[in-house]
């Protein structure tokens, strides 16, 4: 079977929002928006994306997303506790029905040696699920994986709401 391109996960996510009368919502750090934006360049998608957030500093996630400050401390804001809290957070404050979150080390610089360039954590919560997450590392520049993150929070969002 062939891989879907990114547009056709965002429209098979809208799809699939639409046929359960879903809203969701986006809180984004290392894409920037790009999850955003790629599901709504589809047109139609006003009727299923709510809003979305990019929360870069440890303060935008605790302020507009409730991440509690013991988390980022403990765990560092590139982590699975983080991005799950980011996706529950925003799944608290607005009126939806799914969230998704990304945070990680798009590079070129920022990584470490437990946490090199390309690790990324994306979360996800819907009000049928408790907060979930998958962490991957990407081998690549910023741009493929920033791009590639934006897919697996797609894939994420398409196996939430199957």
């Amino acid at each position: 079977m062939a891989r879907l391109t990114t547009p056709e996960r965002a429209a098979g996510v809208l799809a699939a929002c639409r046929s359960r009368g879903w809203m969701l919502a986006t809180a984004e750090s290392c894409t920037g928006g790009l999850v955003s934006a790629a599901l709504t360049a589809v047109p139609g998608a006003s009727d299923v994306v709510e809003r979305g957030v990019v929360t870069y500093t440890n303060s935008a996630k605790m302020e507009l997303l409730g991440v509690p400050a013991d988390v980022l401390t403990r765990h560092g804001a590139v982590s699975a506790p983080v991005a799950e809290a980011m996706a529950a957070g925003m799944l608290a404050r607005a009126p939806v029905q799914a969230a998704v979150a990304v945070t990680g080390v798009a590079g070129p610089s920022g990584g470490t040696a437990l946490k090199p360039v390309g690790l990324v954590y994306v979360g996800v919560a819907s009000v049928e699920t408790q907060p979930t997450h998958r962490r991957t590392v990407f081998a690549g520049d910023r741009d493929t994986v920033r791009g590639r993150t934006v897919d697996v929070a797609l894939d994420l969002l398409l196996s939430l709401t199957a």
